[in-house]
């Protein structure tokens, strides 16, 4: 059962690879054949459509994607959107329509396809972890913390994390280099082709088959409530789930605001380096110390995840990342403190999406597993484009650092109450799995 876990592992790197060397080509691209600077955001703005909407027309279709076939044909669509505009440019033909087309194809396909993949990430592990206990004689429940399994879902799911986030930081330098050896079309068919060869990797990966139950813990005497192991119509249900595991909501709500608080950290380090006499330079530092410790602190999750407290992990970690936010403006002009500053940031922020991730894995299963994997998307990125969207107007009023300021607060805040509302309301819930 591993294997198949590779396969997806690997299919989250290359695939995320080919979306950040995309990312280098295609506003040139937009660009050079419309000649207007407004275009080159046409792709990207329309593929936050879908996102945002996905779990109200994606509801029927996310139950659908089951297996690798399944996903295959989705990456099929999305390699088809990210062809458009390569071949409306090769025909003379791009434009906004063309750009618009492509941006809601690709939206709509990977707001689908992510969600999708860590489901059946959480799923295989599962299999596989009840394997290894049962083949060393301790099958005693899937979805305990704290077993040591090899194959643990929330470690897989960490894995995957990385697996983004090294793509991360050599992807956009390798994309600014194939630019000048290739040009700016030929990377994008190049995209579509990767995805193309993800498609055919995945249709080597099986259907779960993994059942409904969430946890063979002893019967609960608190009354009957709409939790992972409740067959019925609240099957997908994502407010039945958050209702019944209030610390899986403490931690979409700290992932919600953490989405929306995010322009204060790209779009105002930008506009106070303006302010400063350093204009790009404070965001530069910024990001690469972000990636750089969120991808050194992404190669200890994996090792380390099922043995964390999943709310106060959750909670530390978005507090570190608010207190990183009102910082800057105190490390400002200065390159090194503005990176190592963002680098507290950037290695709180692994911790967070493994609980996170775990806790999802842990206490939700198939429809349920499914819906608030979407969820989760949605609140989080879509929170990163609403905030993007206004988030130069907000900062154009009141400035960079007191935006900064505020946003850091905001995440501080946010923390405290996730961590007292999540405890709070577990001392009135069982949950559905403890620590062996």
């Amino acid at each position: 059962m591993r294997r198949p876990l590779l396969v997806l592992t690997a299919v989250t790197f290359v695939t995320w690879t080919g979306t950040r060397v995309n990312a280098i080509a295609l506003p040139l691209v937009a660009l050079t054949e419309t000649g207007q600077a407004w275009a080159t955001g046409l792709v990207g703005g329309a593929a936050g459509l879908p996102l945002l909407t996905v779990s109200w027309w994606g509801r029927g279709l996310r139950d659908r994607l089951l297996d690798g076939r399944a996903l295959a044909v989705l990456m099929v669509v999305q390699a088809a959107g990210l062809a458009v505009v390569p071949v409306a440019a090769a025909s003379g033909r791009l434009g906004a329509l063309a750009l618009c087309a492509s941006g809601l194809v690709t939206g709509a396909a990977g707001a689908l396809l992510g969600p999708a993949q860590r489901g059946l990430v959480a799923d295989l592990a599962d299999l596989a972890d009840r394997a290894d206990r049962a083949g060393a004689g301790t099958a005693d429940g899937a979805g305990r913390r704290g077993g040591g399994g090899r194959a643990s879902a929330p470690r897989w799911l960490a894995w995957q994390d990385l697996a983004h986030r090294v793509s991360m930081v050599f992807a956009p330098p390798a994309g600014a280099w194939l630019l000048l050896t290739w040009g700016a079309e030929p990377l994008l068919w190049c995209e579509s082709a990767v995805v193309l060869l993800g498609a055919l990797a995945l249709l080597t990966v099986p259907a779960s088959g993994a059942p409904e139950p969430a946890s063979t813990e002893p019967a609960s005497t608190e009354p009957a409530s709409p939790g992972p192991a409740s067959p019925g119509p609240a099957a997908g249900s994502t407010a039945a789930v958050l209702r019944e595991h209030p610390e899986l909501a403490a931690g979409m709500l700290m992932a919600a605001v953490g989405g929306l608080c995010w322009f204060a950290f790209t779009l105002g380090l930008s506009v106070l380096g303006v302010e400063t006499g350093r204009p790009g330079a404070l965001v530069a530092a910024g990001l690469s110390g972000y990636g750089a410790a969120s991808v050194a602190a992404s190669l200890l999750t994996p090792l380390l995840v099922d043995r964390l407290p999943r709310l106060g992990t959750m909670a530390a970690s978005w507090a570190l990342l608010g207190l990183a936010f009102a910082a800057l403006p105190l490390a400002a002009p200065d390159l090194l403190p503005i990176a190592l500053v963002a680098a507290v940031g950037g290695a709180a922020m692994p911790w967070s999406i493994a609980a996170l991730n775990a806790l999802i894995s842990e206490q939700t299963r198939g429809a349920q597993r499914r819906a608030v994997f979407t969820a989760e998307t949605v609140l989080h990125s879509g929170g990163v484009s609403v905030g993007l969207l206004v988030g130069g107007s907000i900062i154009g009023w009141a400035g960079a650092t007191p935006v900064l300021l505020a946003a850091g607060a905001a995440q501080l805040l946010t923390a405290a109450a996730g961590l007292l509302l999540g405890r709070r309301r577990s001392a009135h819930h069982e949950p559905c799995t403890r620590p062996s």
